[in-house]
C-alpha cells in the first residue's frame, strides 16, 4: 500500500468507518460529458490504493447505469468500501429529463429492491434520501429507511439537502449517520443552520461539488462555451455568462494560496473543506468527483495540506461574494425551506 494512504472518521456515532476523503462517482456515467470506461475503473483502484473506502452513487445518476458500472468493482472489493447510494429522484417513463422527487414507502421500497439488483449486493452500506418531498411525512419515509436496517437491506441511513429542523425530526425516527449537501468555498449556507444541528446530533457531513463542479479548480471559466453541449453544469447560473466572469475573479485569493504551496487550485478548495473539521467539531468527509487516477491522486494529497488561519482569513469572504445560484430551479435543493 501508498504511504499516501488517508486517515479514516466515523460518520455519525454508529455509523460506518470511511477515508477522510470520499469519491463522488457520478460523473463517470453521468452529465459531465463524455465518459471513458477504462480511466474511470483506473481511478477507482488508484483511490482504493490511497485509502479512499467511501464510494457515492445514486439511482438517478443514468438512470441506474452509475450503479450498475460500479458493481464489478465492489463485488471485486466489498470488504475494502462503503457503498453510498440514494433513492428520491424517480425518472418518469414518458420523459428522461425529468425527476420526480418522490419519499413514499412503496416507492422506497421499490428503489431499493432495484440498487441492491444493481450493484449487486446483499446490503447497502449508506443509504441516503436524495432530497426531500414534503408532502410526504417524515414518519413514513424515515420510518420506512428504518426498517430496511432492521431488514438487513441497509446498514446507515443517510439524508441529502434536508434542513436543521428535518435532520432533527428525521434523527428522532432513526438514528441519521450522514448528511449531504453542496459545501465549499462558492458554497456555505448549511453553516446557518444545518451544520450545528449536525454537530448537536452527532451526525457526519459529507460535503458534495466541494470543488464547486470543477470550477473552483479553474478547470474552465464559462460552461456554455468551454464544455461539451451534454454537460449539465451549463445550465447551472454560476457558471455561465455574466456570473462566470464574476465568479472567476474570486478564484484570485485561492491562486495565491496554491502558488504559496506548490499546489493546485483545487487542493486549495479542499483543504479548505478537509478543515471544516476543526472549525466545525464533527465529522467533514468531501466526496469530490473525478475520472482520472491522477487528480484522484492529487484530490488525496489535499487531506495533508494545512492551510495557516492568515490563508483562511485570504479565503473566507468568497461564498459571500458568489454570483448566481447553486441552481437553475432551486426547488431541487433545502434552500428554500430553512
Amino acid at each position: 500500500m501508498s504511504d499516501d494512504r488517508m486517515t479514516s472518521v466515523r460518520l455519525g456515532t454508529d455509523g460506518p468507518e470511511v477515508g477522510v476523503q470520499g469519491l463522488g462517482c457520478m460523473g463517470m456515467s453521468f452529465a459531465y460529458g463524455p465518459v471513458d470506461a477504462d480511466a474511470s475503473r483506473a481511478t477507482l483502484d488508484r483511490a482504493l490504493e490511497l485509502g479512499v473506502t467511501l464510494y457515492d452513487t445514486a439511482d438517478a445518476y443514468g438512470a441506474g447505469d452509475n450503479e450498475r458500472f460500479l458493481a464489478p468493482f465492489f463485488e471485486a472489493h466489498r470488504d475494502e468500501v462503503v457503498i453510498a447510494t440514494k433513492f428520491a429522484l424517480s425518472i418518469p417513463a414518458g420523459d428522461p429529463s425529468k425527476r420526480v422527487i418522490r419519499n413514499d414507502a412503496p416507492y422506497i421500497r421499490q428503489a431499493v429492491e432495484a440498487s441492491l439488483k444493481r450493484l449487486g449486493v446483499d446490503e447497502i452500506d449508506l443509504y441516503y434520501m436524495h432530497r426531500r418531498d414534503v408532502n410526504v411525512p417524515l414518519e413514513e419515509s424515515v420510518g420506512t429507511m428504518a426498517e430496511l436496517v432492521r431488514e438487513g437491506k441497509v446498514k446507515h441511513l443517510g439524508l441529502s439537502e434536508v434542513t436543521a429542523d428535518e435532520l432533527r425530526a428525521a434523527h428522532a425516527i432513526h438514528p441519521i449517520a450522514a448528511v449531504q449537501s453542496e459545501w465549499s468555498l462558492f458554497s456555505r449556507d448549511i453553516e446557518a443552520h444545518v451544520v450545528p444541528a449536525a454537530r448537536e446530533l452527532g451526525v457526519g457531513l459529507v460535503a458534495y461539488s466541494p470543488l464547486g463542479r470543477g470550477f473552483l479548480t479553474g478547470a474552465f471559466t464559462d460552461a456554455a462555451k468551454d464544455l461539451t453541449a451534454d454537460d449539465f453544469r451549463s445550465t447551472h447560473p454560476r457558471f455561465t455568462g455574466d456570473n462566470a466572469t464574476a465568479n472567476a475573479a474570486l478564484l484570485a485569493p485561492v491562486r495565491k494560496v496554491a502558488e504559496a504551496h506548490g499546489v493546485s487550485l483545487g487542493q486549495v478548495a479542499l483543504a479548505w473543506v478537509q478543515q471544516r473539521v476543526a472549525v466545525w467539531g464533527l465529522p467533514v468527509v468531501p466526496i469530490p468527483g473525478t475520472r482520472k487516477p491522477s487528480r484522484v491522486t492529487e484530490n488525496v494529497a489535499a487531506t495533508h495540506l494545512v492551510l495557516s488561519d492568515e490563508e483562511l482569513a485570504l479565503l473566507e469572504p468568497i461564498a459571500g461574494r458568489v454570483a448566481g445560484n447553486r441552481y437553475a430551479d432551486m426547488s431541487f435543493s433545502s434552500a428554500g425551506r430553512e
